[in-house]
């Protein structure tokens, strides 16, 4: 009797006559990019400057200990722009029939210097969550983001791709906005350059009516 060969699927000439295979994408988590065309005036530049003494020590950086920041009146035009964004997010991502509309519940300014870093963490009682860049460094300053989850079976991968990686980054620069699901877990390395690098997070939520009615999932918020 021929003893079985339990590995001659996988053995190399058997895969190289594979001429064609397609690998769809299902269910994945969106990162909505953009970019604001304004630039901040010098009041909003100053304002974020005053801020950044009224501060309390995050873990690896400080946070504004105004969390409700762009509800003040240097920001009312920069909060403007971004709910045009989270209006565009929801539109493109949620695109829900209900009548819902998505606003912003709090939002702080981040700083960090050379060295340091922002925890690894996630934004509960939120939705979606954003991150404006106010100042990058172009060529080093990114965000990074984890799929986390226990692994009942964990190989050794020999080549990272978006199907099997546990983590993806995104180089980030002046002007950009970033959105994502809020459960999706995110964190700042050590920043390698010489800047302060100055970033606005936001949540939202959304207010209206989800669900229906006669199906006993009627939602009022």
């Amino acid at each position: 009797m021929k003893e079985a060969n339990t590995y001659s699927l996988f053995s190399t000439p058997i895969l190289d006559k594979i001429k064609e295979a397609n690998i769809y994408s299902i269910f994945p988590t969106p990162i909505y990019i953009s970019k604001l065309d304004k630039k901040l005036t010098t009041l909003e530049l100053k304002f974020i400057e005053k801020n950044k003494k009224n501060h309390f020590k995050n873990e690896g950086n400080i946070t504004s200990n105004n969390n409700y920041i762009l509800n003040e009146k240097p920001f009312l035009n920069l909060k403007k722009e971004l709910n045009l964004r989270v209006k565009d997010y929801f539109k493109k991502v949620i695109s829900s029939t209900d009548a819902i509309t998505p606003y912003i519940t709090q939002s702080w300014l981040n700083y960090t210097e050379t060295n340091q870093y922002h925890h690894k963490h996630a934004h509960p009682n939120s939705l979606v969550s954003g991150v404006f860049y106010i100042n990058c460094h172009k060529e080093l300053d990114k965000i990074k983001f984890f799929n986390d989850g226990y692994k009942t079976i964990k190989p050794e991968i020999k080549t990272w791709n978006l199907y099997n990686s546990e983590s993806w980054w995104f180089t980030v620069k002046t002007g950009d906005l970033i959105m994502f699901p809020s459960s999706l877990t995110h964190m700042v390395e050590n920043t390698e350059g010489t800047n302060t690098r100055i970033s606005l997070a936001f949540n939202v939520f959304i207010k209206g009516t989800i669900g229906n009615n006669k199906n006993l999932t009627e939602l009022i918020l």
